[in-house]
């Protein structure tokens, strides 16, 4: 059973819980100086009772809201800017502080990264609006100002800066969820493109399969229709080949359905190099013989190579076998030091070009196109037809001693 790696910790951390810890650490630090803590600075100005029913109650709402950031993200930074807001007049601050500033950032990110669109954008107005608003309160409260802020100038820097981080805040929230889609985009496809690879594969592997079978079952049932009243026994002999091979067709596709069907058995071992010589002993047995020829020094080669290999030689003896009107041909497997040459040939009617309108010839060149192999097939001058494969095989690398 496969186990689902566990997220990375800052990944596991709810959004809220970030909020939160920010949230709290700037109230903290706010009020830091009305306690008379030692090592620590003391405000003569501590807030009034009414003061502290507002920072009690601002930062109930504030919490609140990080408790639902992850749920509810909008109505959670709602509140989280309003307790924010409540605070700081509460507090008598000049403009919202930093920190608490930072865990709005983290709800205005939390928001364009889980919502996005137009609600994302409305999360960003509503984070840079409370600051001009606490501006209008405390003005109309008729609060002091400090001397470097008669003129506006500070404040006007404050605001950029908090203003900057929201919106920094939204980009990356943005782009986080934009690449999310991208990467579900983008799975979806590669899932879709594998499940038609997939279905492309197992097309031509029915199609090889039946092909060749199909074929030799049409000429010993011809055989046999044409001996019935003349040579009983051989009639029978052909017709038993005709069981013999339709039962072999049928288990290698159940077989092959099994594996599609059950993925955690064992696969299938699929054919290779190795059946060429069964492939031409059942040919020879339909009426066509079949003279296979090895050159070179054989060899273990990659699977999809030596596959690929079988199923061209099967394809192309099938070729022979539907329509090329000849008793015999010829197979030539040539391992060469880099590539793996292949030929068939025969001495019929030209069957390629002429009468081979399925899937046969096409299902070959895409083989070998995805091998970045080289294939010809065209009738041979002195009559017949022939299929020339050139398939390039990777050296193994030695192993230093």
């Amino acid at each position: 059973m496969p186990i689902t790696p566990q997220s990375p910790l800052l990944k596991r951390v709810p959004p809220g819980v970030w909020a939160g810890v920010l949230w709290g650490y700037g109230t903290l630090f706010a009020i830091r100086s009305f306690f008379r803590l030692p090592f620590m600075p003391t405000d003569p100005f501590p807030p009034t009772p009414g003061g502290w029913v507002l920072i009690v109650s601002g930062s109930a709402l504030a919490l609140g809201g990080c408790g639902v950031l992850g749920r509810r993200p909008l109505w959670g930074l709602g509140l989280l800017v309003a307790g924010t807001y409540v605070v700081t007049v509460g507090l008598d601050g000049l403009t919202i502080g930093l920190v608490h500033f930072a865990a709005i950032a983290v709800g205005v990110g939390w928001v364009a990264m889980s919502v996005g669109g137009r609600r994302g954008l409305g999360a960003l107005v509503l984070a840079v609006a409370v600051l001009p608003v606490h501006e209008f309160t405390r003005i109309g409260l008729g609060r002091p100002l400090a001397a470097a802020h008669d003129t506006g100038r500070g404040d006007w820097q404050s605001w950029s800066a908090l203003a900057l981080m929201a919106v920094v805040a939204w980009l990356i929230g943005n782009s986080v969820r934009q690449g999310r889609a991208y990467a579900e985009r983008l799975t979806a496809q590669t899932a879709t493109q594998a499940v038609i690879v997939e279905r492309l594969r197992i097309a031509r592997e029915m199609h090889d399969t039946v092909a060749h079978s199909i074929g030799i079952i049409a000429l010993q049932a011809g055989a046999a229709a044409r001996v019935t009243t003349t040579q009983p026994e051989a009639a029978r002999e052909a017709m038993r080949a005709v069981e013999h091979e339709g039962r072999e067709t049928l288990a290698g596709l159940r077989r092959m359905l099994v594996a599609l069907r059950a993925a955690d058995e064992a696969p299938v071992l699929p054919a290779g190099l190795g059946d060429v010589d069964r492939l031409a002993a059942t040919t020879t047995a339909a009426g066509v013989r079949v003279d296979v020829r090895r050159r070179g020094e054989p060899r273990q080669l990659p699977p999809d190579i030596d596959l690929s290999a079988f199923r061209i030689i099967q394809e192309s003896v099938t070729n022979v076998v539907r329509h090329a009107g000849t008793s015999a041909c010829r197979v030539t497997v040539d391992y060469g030091d880099d590539e793996l040459a292949l030929e068939v040939t025969d001495d019929g009617r030209g069957h390629g070009t002429a009468t081979d309108t399925g899937f046969g010839l096409a299902g070959m060149r895409e083989r070998v196109a995805l091998l970045q192999g080289e294939f010809t097939a065209a009738p041979r001058p002195e009559g017949g037809f022939r299929v020339a494969v050139r398939l390039p095989v990777p050296v193994p690398t030695a192993v230093a001693r």
